[in-house]
């Protein structure tokens, strides 16, 4: 059995050492086990719940999600340290000069006296520190891996700042009305209902991003609101002692505008 060291209040160094000791030979055989593939997942969670701590305004459980977010940055960072390949303090090494070279105006001669002359220069330099020489490049660098809402308005971004995009919210609901007939038409047969049904979320993402609005929070929202209103309705019918599936659709939706003219 192993030892660690009891104490009053820990630090992310004692978390590093505990790490290491779980991944031991005489450790954990689970935490052994684990690859960065088979723990990508986790990463993802663990930082989603961390989002969710922020939404609920938890100083507390952000403080224990944070914790999670950062036991699998120090598990795959000692996974690497194992191969031989970087460590922590490489880590760590490489963040402090990103960031120092990403704030000329506060490390150096630059200006940026507004928040966007700061992201302007932030861009700049990043293009040029991932060799990115045209703007397509910048595009196809935005991560795969991101929530697709929120790639989508990513890209638009930056094709937006080369000049490619609509100027105004109304431009942007004439696109996704053309959008919207064009899905119609592949519904009838008239070509691929999922092609034409990924080119109307993407126009949808277009029109919030000129709306000044965060289309994975707002379908989030949207999520929400249908699980509250979606209860109600099953209330309903189970105080009416009835079967949800033994009911027409026209009878569920006059209960589902019942609910919603009732808020």
């Amino acid at each position: 059995m192993l030892h660690f060291e009891n104490k009053s209040k820990y630090n992310v160094y004692d978390l590093q050492k505990l790490i290491k000791m779980l991944r031991s030979p005489q450790g954990c055989p689970w935490d052994r086990e684990q690859t960065h593939e088979s723990i990508r997942r986790n990463f993802l969670e663990e930082a989603c719940e961390a989002v969710e701590a922020i939404d609920e305004r938890s100083p507390e459980h952000l403080c224990e999600e944070l914790g999670d977010v950062l036991t699998q940055v120090i598990f795959h960072a000692d996974i690497e340290q194992d191969a031989g390949r970087f460590d922590l303090d490489d880590v760590a090494d490489m963040c402090i000069r990103k960031l120092i070279s990403r704030h000329p105006h506060v490390f150096g001669d630059a200006n940026a006296r507004t928040t966007d002359e700061v992201l302007d220069n932030w861009d700049a330099i990043k293009r040029v520190e991932k060799h990115q020489q045209t703007v397509a490049d910048s595009v196809n660098a935005v991560a795969k891996t991101l929530p697709a809402l929120w790639r989508a308005e990513k890209i638009q971004k930056k094709a937006g700042k080369a000049g490619f995009d609509w100027p105004d919210c109304e431009m942007s609901m004439d696109k996704l009305c053309e959008e919207m007939t064009e899905l119609s038409d592949a519904v009838n047969g008239e070509g691929s209902i999922e092609e034409e049904l990924g080119d109307l979320l993407f126009s949808a993402v277009n029109l919030a991003r000129h709306a000044g609005i965060d289309p994975e929070y707002a379908l989030h929202k949207a999520c929400d609101k249908f699980s509250v209103r979606f209860e109600a309705v099953e209330k309903a019918v189970n105080d009416r002692g009835g079967d949800m599936q033994n009911m027409s659709p026209e009878e569920l939706m006059q209960l589902w505008k019942s609910v919603k003219k009732a808020e």
